[in-house]
């Protein structure tokens, strides 16, 4: 038993968390919880994880606080290229095709759990390289975490953070500044970052293509379920769900139709 967090205690937590953002913790990430209990404990004063839950089951913005320290926040830049390959050889052409017809020449992405900003920025470089210039694009970048959010918005990051993007990106994209590099406004003003909790509607819709890459593993299949059919409510017909290459449908209730490209394998909304 841990010291610091009892097995009632773990219990607890584990539940309003689940409740609150659909995130499962297992006995073998409980350490990580721990870690980020004893973190916020500090921050706001208390002594037990037990007068800490009783805050936040009152105060809602401790709560956010809270959900936002338990999650991981991996990412880089053109993380899992060959995803990147699809958008590119793939998906844009048939969407940029499907547009034609409509005279609809605006192309909406939705990067969910962006984490620090690496996704949709890297979205956003390949949609102003690869876009016709009758086409635009906005990406709405969504995260439970706040502090990430606000380093997405920022759009600065240090030299060791830009490794994975291209030369030529580099330079046409970005700025060098003291030890970092500044998005370039043209970008920043693609992207809409927005606080958002999976478990709940989003509100979007008409969405040509969704990112939600390395993000249900951290749910149970009932939740990963009901994102998956919110997802399907955000989009448009005939648009496009890439997820994290270790994550899968298969088996799951749900009407996305698999498909295998040359590049990528990702799901379509083939309606």
């Amino acid at each position: 038993m841990s010291e610091f967090l009892s097995d009632t205690d773990f219990e607890l937590y584990r539940k309003l968390i689940y409740d609150e953002s659909g995130i499962t913790f297992s006995s073998m990430n409980r350490t990580i919880l721990e870690s980020r209990l004893k973190d916020r404990l500090r921050e706001t004063n208390l002594a037990t994880p037990a007068e800490y839950y009783n805050l936040v089951r009152k105060d809602k913005e401790e709560l956010k606080v809270m959900l936002d320290s338990v999650t991981t926040n991996l990412t880089r830049f053109f993380r899992n290229q060959p995803h990147f390959d699809a958008l590119i050889n793939y998906v844009l052409p048939a969407l940029i095709n499907l547009k034609k017809v409509s005279g609809d020449n605006k192309i909406r992405v939705w990067s969910a759990g962006c984490s620090t900003g690496e996704e949709p920025y890297t979205i956003a470089m390949i949609l102003k390289d690869k876009l016709p210039p009758a086409f635009t694009a906005e990406i709405v970048a969504s995260d439970i975490s706040l502090k990430s959010l606000m380093v997405g918005k920022m759009g600065f990051y240090t030299d060791s953070r830009i490794v994975g993007i291209p030369d030529n990106y580099l330079g046409r994209f970005f700025d060098h500044k003291n030890d970092g590099y500044q998005v370039r406004d043209e970008l920043i003003k693609m992207i809409r970052f927005d606080y958002h909790n999976l478990k709940h509607d989003s509100g979007l819709r008409n969405i040509d293509i969704v990112f939600c890459r390395n993000v249900l593993i951290y749910f149970d299949e009932a939740a990963q379920k009901a994102v998956i059919d919110r997802f399907w409510d955000a989009m448009a017909p005939k648009s496009y769900l890439f997820i994290g290459h270790s994550e899968s449908l298969f088996g799951m209730n749900t009407r996305f139709e698999f498909l295998k490209t040359d590049w990528a394998c990702l799901y379509q909304k083939n309606i």
